[in-house]
């Protein structure tokens, strides 16, 4: 069984690790049960995240996908990938593979120039989703978004409903629509457009998904968000400012390897904040956060638990305030549970 291939793997690990020699990451396990898992299922088509970077993620030992894709670019991991943007957008090309296109979801002139150069040198196609659609209208009705999204070298508009709030999923509509597109333009799988309706009206309800822009309740609004780095953070922060709210009570908490210096100042001054931990062995203490956050102007108080901070916020919230509950996906997890 799977249980019994990790264990294996595991008494392996606890040797090399007892020799010195180091030993396998919990993803790296898991990526490799899931290999196996994949082969012994006869799996067809496989989706592979990165669990950090690309260049030497575990994922990237997969040599001949169909193509590859890079959403986004942000600071985050800048003690293991780089402590710039250019850094980052290097070890991320680290995945295009020789004469295999890639996806670029979000284009920037700070490391369009790394992806150009990393797909120029392995002789593959590069396509930036945003030279190629745009979104030309968009709205929300209830908990459906709508979209148009105009493909530029024919002007063909594509009409599109999601079952997943958060007005940045529009960069993500766009990523996944210029993935379909070149899929069926340079390789031997076709997603119909019919699938591509239904599945993106169906992202939630078909998959599980959690944790984006998620309401889990109405007066006050509560709203969980697992954007937990600078360039996620910075279109949640969006977002919390246009939501018509009174007051707004934001529980926050983080591991303790974020960088805080790019992403607390994005967070509202105006917030009352309720900074806590979650139960996790990576987890930064809420004390720490406190201080940390009182020096970008963030004031509020800390409870040593999710739960409790959560408990403290509805405690204070009146109907008409909104509650913000994010920072790390640990924090979302223990309040989804």
């Amino acid at each position: 069984t799977f249980y019994d291939v990790f264990c294996e793997a595991y008494h392996v690990a606890q040797e090399m690790e007892q020799e010195g020699e180091g030993h396998p990451s919990y993803f790296e396990f898991l990526y490799g049960m899931g290999m196996l898992a994949f082969e012994e299922n006869d799996a067809e088509y496989i989706v592979l995240e990165t669990g950090l970077g690309g260049r030497l993620d575990a994922t990237n030992s997969f040599e001949h996908p169909f193509l590859s894709v890079i959403t986004s670019i942000g600071l985050d991991h800048t003690e293991i990938l780089g402590d710039t943007i250019e850094k980052i957008a290097g070890e991320k090309a680290g995945i295009i593979k020789k004469s295999i296109p890639v996806v670029i979801g979000e284009k920037s002139d700070e490391y369009n120039h790394v992806f150009d150069q990393a797909a120029t040198a392995m002789m593959s196609k590069i396509v930036y989703a945003e030279n190629d659609f745009a979104c030309i209208n968009h709205s929300t009705e209830g908990d459906f978004q709508k979209f148009s999204i105009q493909r530029h070298r024919d002007n063909k508009v594509f009409n599109l409903e999601l079952d997943l709030t958060g007005n940045y999923q529009v960069h993500n509509i766009l990523t996944a629509i210029a993935v379909i597109d070149l899929l069926h333009q340079e390789t031997p799988l076709t997603i119909s457009l019919r699938a591509l309706t239904e599945g993106m009206r169906t992202v939630a309800s078909g998959t599980a998904l959690q944790g984006r822009w998620q309401k889990l309740g109405d007066k006050p609004l509560t709203i969980c968000d697992t954007g937990h780095n600078a360039h996620g953070i910075r279109y949640v922060a969006e977002q919390l400012a246009a939501t018509p709210h009174r007051d707004l009570y934001c529980v926050l908490g983080f591991v303790n390897d974020k960088d805080l210096s790019s992403v607390l100042p994005l967070f509202p001054k105006e917030a009352r904040y309720i900074f806590t931990q979650p139960g996790n062995e990576r987890a930064l203490p809420a004390g720490k956060l406190a201080e940390k956050a009182a020096a970008y102007g963030l004031r509020g108080e800390v409870a040593d638990t999710v739960s409790g901070a959560l408990a403290r916020a509805r405690e204070m919230a009146s109907e008409e305030d909104m509650i913000f509950i994010g920072g790390s996906n640990f924090v979302v997890a223990e309040v989804l549970e």
